[in-house]
């Protein structure tokens, strides 16, 4: 299969809605801001946002690396992962089998955000997934669930179990694979890989130190979602909304393309 350039893509924003369009470059925006923060793996992981008021949702096209992509360039899919739009690109099967699985259950999701850091890959390879012995992990185990690894997310026979799995919590760990977080927004989704990404750096920093660990008092745990809506200010989400704007005018500075 030959690989378009990314330049040749044409611009699609008078073939969308507005809202579309808007949805198209939050989401290219994110891929970018993933790139820039080192959490990319070359093609080979992947980030969905539904198209506004529609089941169908957009994806990264498979062959690009996330810093490439732009608005325009994202493939639009239904639920059974067939291109609802004139694109020179594919997806990656893995990557529908496992966006298409959230998507199709969590009707209050907007956007999956899945990767393979190191950080996440070390964490999601402990029996004893994220410890409670940071603020962050505390925003993480307010809501995690694991799933166990059956291999590269080809066969749809897995769906079913990783939305049991899933369940209605927003980070999911990957054993032996990486993480994955859902929202009700972009901004949210991102913001929650942000802290679930910076939890198992600091685990594995913790533990790379061989000392003895504080572990957070249950209680304190058991108290996170309220310490959590208090500290966002957001009830629902992670509040996304407080830190998007700023990562926008970092991005725009840096990689404005995304915009295409």
């Amino acid at each position: 299969m030959s690989v378009v350039p990314v330049q040749s893509t044409p611009n699609v924003k008078g073939q969308v809605s507005a809202a579309e369009w808007q949805a198209r470059v939050d989401l290219a925006a994110c891929y970018r801001l993933v790139a820039l923060h080192g959490w990319d793996d070359l093609v080979f992981t992947h980030i969905s946002a539904k198209v506004p008021g529609t089941e169908d949702f957009l994806i990264n096209p498979f062959g690009l690396m996330f810093h490439e992509i732009t608005a325009s360039s994202l493939v639009k899919v239904d639920q059974a992962g067939n291109k609802l739009m004139d694109s020179p690109y594919e997806i990656n099967p893995a990557g529908y089998t496992i966006h298409s699985a959230v998507h199709e259950v969590r009707h209050d999701v907007v956007c999956v955000l899945h990767t393979h850091t190191a950080a996440g890959v070390a964490v999601s390879a402990q029996k004893q997934g994220v410890l409670p012995i940071s603020q962050q992990s505390l925003f993480v185990l307010s809501s995690l669930a694991y799933h166990a690894y059956e291999g590269v997310a080809l066969n749809p026979e897995e769906k079913p179990r990783l939305q049991a799995d899933l369940g209605e919590n927003s980070f999911l760990m990957l054993h032996n694979h990486g993480l994955l977080t859902c929202g009700g927004t972009i901004a949210d989704t991102f913001l929650m890989m942000f802290t679930f990404q910076r939890a198992c750096e600091i685990q594995v920093l913790a533990q790379s130190g061989a000392a003895e660990l504080i572990v957070i008092e249950p209680q304190i745990l058991a108290g996170a979602k309220a310490m959590i809506a208090g500290v966002t200010k957001s009830a629902q989400g992670m509040g996304g909304t407080l830190a998007w704007p700023a990562l926008l005018r970092k991005l725009d500075k840096q990689d404005p393309g995304y915009k295409l």
